[in-house]
């Protein structure tokens, strides 16, 4: 054995020194060489392949030898697992850049399209957001009816549940209509109560109270934007940028405090969301509740200031509000409202047992993932502007 050749294997093919100098056929003897790893196992420092005469074996140091029937199934568990570790994180790493590309992309696409449904505000602000409101309700009725939930709980008859995604979005449009939805949201909750008590079976509160929230949750709350965008139409005398818009698209009229208000408190959660989640991933220590573990402390405090900072300059902007305390209580207030949306979306689909609550946006989920942040912030902020800052005052 001590003038043996060698013959190296790289990681995944045997290479010999000829054509004739491996041979496992049975009709002629073989030869006596030793088979190496070029590239060395982690778990395997020395593995040689032994031919002598007509008997080969596999010798792993000096531990123990297999025969060489076995070869193929050695030299494979033998590959370096470095290889294949390299190759799992660059596959994970190019994932995790395609992802990124896609949220960005579809993000920018859907800020455009938000901020010009926004300006143009009436109808056309209504009709998307009755739109929005029907696939995020049909959403939370999936969610209830999903096996984490429906296994603690008797979820609402699915008759019911089409019937609760169409009346969230009459509402926004009955909001603009009417001027108010109390009248719309009682009547609505009454009809949905006696369907769910005349029903079949065995009535339960479970299915009464989920579905009530759900005309809570996905109907009712996001019509105070409607509110605060349409209803709220007296002009925003010391805007600026009133002056210099073009009169084909309304002039200074255009520029109402309501439109003001909704582009102030969209842009204040886009940037609480925005600085909690680099902040996070920057300082991101201490986590800030169970329900939604990737949440932490300081993500939040960076979210909470750069929501004040954005509410400030934007304030500072539009000349709305002209008070700098005013302008910094809307930024908290907005906060506030986000982060709340943000945590009871996260325990409604814990308790289901999901990541997203669909698949509707590539790279970003469904509807309700996008829009939770918003889903109460729009009742604070109407209700912050009505009774803090009237028209006359601003």
């Amino acid at each position: 054995m001590a003038t043996m050749p060698f013959l190296e294997i790289d990681s995944f093919k045997l290479i010999p020194l000829s054509s004739s100098s491996l041979c496992v056929c049975p009709c002629r003897p073989l030869c006596s060489k030793t088979l190496i790893f070029s590239r060395p196992s982690s778990n395997l420092n020395h593995i040689g392949l032994v031919f002598d005469g007509s008997k080969g074996v596999l010798r792993f140091g000096q531990k123990g030898i297999l025969t060489y029937r076995r070869l193929i199934t050695a030299v494979a568990r033998a590959e370096p697992e470095g290889n294949a570790k390299e190759e799992d994180l660059v596959s994970e790493s190019q994932q995790k850049s395609s992802e990124v590309r896609k949220r960005i992309v579809f993000g920018l696409g859907i800020g455009i399209t938000v901020g010009g449904v926004v300006l143009a505000g009436g109808w056309i602000f209504t009709v998307a957001f009755a739109v929005a409101v029907f696939i995020g309700a049909r959403e939370y009725f999936q969610l209830v009816r999903s096996r984490g939930i429906t296994a603690g709980m008797t979820p609402p008859p699915r008759y019911v549940s089409r019937v609760c995604y169409v009346i969230c979005a009459l509402m926004p449009i009955l909001t603009m209509y009417f001027g108010q939805i109390d009248v719309s949201v009682t009547s609505a909750a009454f009809i949905v109560a006696t369907a769910l008590l005349l029903q079949r079976g065995n009535p339960r509160f479970a299915q009464l109270s989920s579905a009530i929230f759900g005309l809570f949750y996905c109907g009712y709350l996001p019509s105070f934007w409607v509110k605060l965008r349409c209803g709220l139409s007296a002009p925003a005398l010391n805007t600026r940028i009133g002056a210099v818009w073009p009169i084909h698209l309304g002039g200074q009229a255009h520029w109402t405090v309501g439109l003001v208000a909704t582009l102030v408190s969209f842009s204040s959660i886009i940037a609480a969301d925005t600085f909690a989640f680099l902040g996070g991933r920057a300082y991101g220590r201490t986590p800030l509740t169970s329900i939604s573990p990737k949440k932490t402390w300081e993500g939040t405090i960076v979210g909470f200031c750069g929501c004040i900072a954005i509410s400030v300059i934007l304030s500072k902007i539009f000349n709305w509000p002209t008070s700098l305390l005013s302008g910094i209580a809307f930024g908290v207030l907005n906060f506030f409202g986000s982060v709340f949306g943000d945590l009871t979306e996260s325990m409604i689909k814990r308790d289901a047992g999901v990541k997203e609550s669909g698949s509707l946006i590539p790279g970003h989920g469904g509807i309700l993932d996008r829009v939770d942040s918003y889903l109460f912030t729009g009742a604070l902020a109407y209700s912050f502007v009505k009774t803090f800052l009237p028209p006359l005052v601003v």
